[in-house]
């Protein structure tokens, strides 16, 4: 059998206006819908964009944009494996493609293979399509898949994903165009693994990424790292008629205000990741609309475990009783969010747990905790920047909820050139920003696991991790179920990440760019939107 992800990234009525669409529903019946449905008419409604988007006219081909993202660095990477910022993912999906891929329901869909499939969940069978070509003109085949997802496993790549990776205890060639793969445990997530950006498929025996030779629907012309990167149209791509564009630049912006002037004097077609601040400069704007969708990005607040003051006991519960949650919501992220619980699964993901209220904003709690802790009245910093989205408003309000109990934190706003790299994973108490994961166990095994590479409060619990791995491998949906809500207590009572809100992903767009589309693995149409949209003339 063929293991699909369930579909629940859409509502009933979301389903309803693309039934509509497909049988040809007026504009003005789709707007009605809309109103019906209860969804707010503004220039940010995502499913207004794609409603608008579906009855514009039909894809046209050519044309050359520029696209600006919100992080990069001279450590920018084509290495799948080593892919750490957006600007990594949106070139990676431009350049390479995968063996399966997300589309905006959730769904899994093949790409470069034709079928993932297995009987037991440990067994995989991976069956490639045929007539694919690399940029350079190779063929692909099994020695290309075999050879990519190896590279995972080898510590000497440094890829971001080897603690997924280890769980694939066999890779090995059938034939040309079949692959076996074998779990150490059985995990019903395999093909939803598969279509993650790190997994893209490189060229066997590949040491030079700096061309970025893959399969997908662009070939390098410039990689420029921390600067730019300029792509081209394949030719000789495998799905037809795609791309639509011609070529397509790609950089950062890192300053959200520059971002959005870039964007409203037409130098840039699309800005990513826009500061919900942003938005009332975007309304009532005729060349300009608004992609926002909600799919578990959101941006935390880390206080290291094993490191001064988080290793005091008491003052990790003092820090979430001092967030106040709703001040964040409506002031910081202008309302574009959904209150959080201190632990990853959103509740855009099936198996969130809706018992795990979100902790009472209590400062008088949050007072007694810190002198508990030997830390009240102790000046303590707090990392932030434009780097994190939101960060910097979030660790004001902060600061201000401290200041009336008598806790003065010292925020330190630092550049978003080499955030990542500088203050994330290190200093005692500072921000991440994590972007959409389509599992529970990729969540859980990035970010809580006691190896997890981006273990951002250092997080350690053998019962956590025997618990991930029980899950992971379960084909008994109510027992998965139940451990993962499990699972999400533990990270929220126990684990050194605050996240007060699950946000709303901004993204601003010319109204000339269409073909933008929601997707659960983030924005940018999960940072594959090169391959998709088209500039209308």
């Amino acid at each position: 059998m063929t293991n699909k992800m369930p579909t629940n990234w859409t509502g009933r009525d979301d389903v309803m206006i693309e039934n509509a669409i497909r049988r040809g529903a007026s504009r003005r019946e789709l707007l009605k819908m809309l109103m019906c449905s209860g969804v707010a008419l503004s220039a940010g409604s995502g499913l207004l964009l794609r409603a608008s988007d579906a009855l514009a006219a039909e894809p046209v081909s050519g044309g050359h944009i520029r696209a600006a993202g919100w992080s990069s660095s001279t450590a920018d990477t084509l290495d799948p494996a080593k892919a750490s910022l957006s600007t990594d993912y949106v070139r990676c999906c431009a350049f390479y493609n995968r063996l399966t891929f997300l589309d905006e329901h959730g769904q899994i869909q093949m790409e470069l293979a034709d079928a993932v499939e297995s009987e037991d969940a440990k067994t995989w069978q991976v069956k490639l399509k045929s007539g694919v070509t690399f940029h350079d003109g190779k063929s692909f085949g099994a020695d290309d898949v075999v050879f990519s997802l190896k590279r995972h496993l080898d510590k000497s790549v440094g890829s971001k994903v080897n603690s997924i990776a280890k769980q694939m205890e066999v890779i090995e060639k059938v034939d040309d165009q079949t692959v076996k793969i074998v779990l150490a445990e059985p995990n019903a997530d395999l093909p939803t693994i598969l279509a993650l950006h790190h997994f893209m498929i490189v060229a066997d025996g590949t040491t030079d990424f700096s061309k970025g030779n893959g399969t997908g629907a662009f070939i390098c012309e410039t990689f420029e790292p921390g600067v730019k990167s300029v792509a081209v149209k394949n030719p000789n791509y495998f799905k037809s008629n795609k791309p639509y564009l011609d070529s397509f630049e790609y950089f950062a912006i890192s300053d959200n205000n520059a971002r959005v002037n870039a964007l409203l004097s037409g130098d840039i077609v699309l800005g990513a990741s826009l500061n919900p601040r942003s938005m009332r400069l975007l309304e009532g704007q005729p060349s300009v609309q608004t992609s926002v969708t909600t799919s578990g990005n959101y941006t935390d607040l880390n206080i290291r475990l094993d490191l001064d003051p988080g290793e005091k006991a008491g003052f990790i519960d003092g820090m979430k009783s001092l967030i106040n949650r709703e001040a964040i919501q409506k002031s910081a992220l202008r309302g574009l969010a959904e209150i959080g619980n201190d632990q990853p699964v959103s509740p855009a993901d099936r198996y969130h747990n809706p018992n795990l209220k979100p902790r009472a904003y209590d400062p008088d709690m949050a007072k007694a905790l810190f002198k508990k802790a030997g830390v009240l009245g102790q000046k303590i910093p707090i990392v932030a920047s434009d780097a994190a989205t939101s960060s910097v408003d979030m660790a004001m309000i902060v600061q201000q909820a401290g200041d009336q109990i008598g806790m003065p934190f010292d925020v330190q706003r630092v550049p978003s050139d080499g955030y990542w790299s500088n203050y994330w994973l290190k200093a005692p108490i500072h921000f991440g920003n994590i972007n959409p994961r389509p599992t529970p166990d990729i969540l859980f095994s990035l970010l809580y696991a006691s190896t997890a590479p981006w273990n951002e409060s250092q997080y350690k619990s053998e019962k956590f991790d025997r618990m991930m791995i029980e899950a992971r491998g379960s084909l008994d949906e109510s027992k998965r179920t139940e451990i993962y809500w499990t699972m999400q207590e533990m990270v929220a009572n126990e684990a050194g990440t605050i996240i007060p809100a699950y946000i709303s992903n901004v993204d601003g767009l010319s109204s000339r760019l269409k073909g933008l589309r929601p997707n659960p693995l983030g924005g940018q149409m999960g940072y594959a939107f090169a391959e998709y949209v088209w500039l209308e003339s």
